[in-house]
This record gives structure tokens, C-alpha cells and sequence, in this order.
């Protein structure tokens, strides 16, 4: 363990420059996810995954009396 900084960065200072990288690179992936999921929104997959999303929300109401599962014999 070196006695004077004068041999690199010392401990505080390194774990410093390594939360802001950390920082930085969380930053860099938060805007690189933000315009994937724009993209994919604007895509004809994404409206149609939006479309079904509605639909199932839709047709989740509680039907009355009717079971979730239907078993099929045969």
C-alpha cells in the first residue's frame, strides 16, 4: 500500500473517477433504452403489441359464472 499519492490516484480518488464512470455509463444505456423503446413504439410491431395489450385488458373483465379454464375432453 503506497504511503504518498504522489505514485497514482489514491483510493478515495479512484473510487471517485469510478462512480462517475459508473454514473456516465448508467446514463448512456438509460438514453440508449429510452430511443429503442421509441422506436419500437413507432414501429408496426410495437403498435400492434400496444393494440394487443388493449385487447387483453379489454377482454379481462370477470365474465360471470364462466371458468377461466375450460377443460376439453378427448
Amino acid at each position: 500500500m503506497p504511503l504518498c499519492s504522489c505514485f497514482g490516484p489514491s483510493k478515495a480518488e479512484r473510487r471517485e473517477a469510478d462512480r462517475r464512470e459508473a454514473e456516465e455509463a448508467r446514463a448512456r444505456a438509460a438514453e440508449a433504452a429510452q430511443k429503442r423503446q421509441e422506436q419500437f413504439d413507432k414501429s408496426a410491431a410495437g403498435r400492434a403489441a400496444r393494440a394487443q395489450i388493449a385487447a387483453t385488458k379489454k377482454s379481462s373483465e370477470p365474465s360471470k359464472g364462466e371458468p377461466v379454464l375450460k377443460w376439453q375432453m378427448g
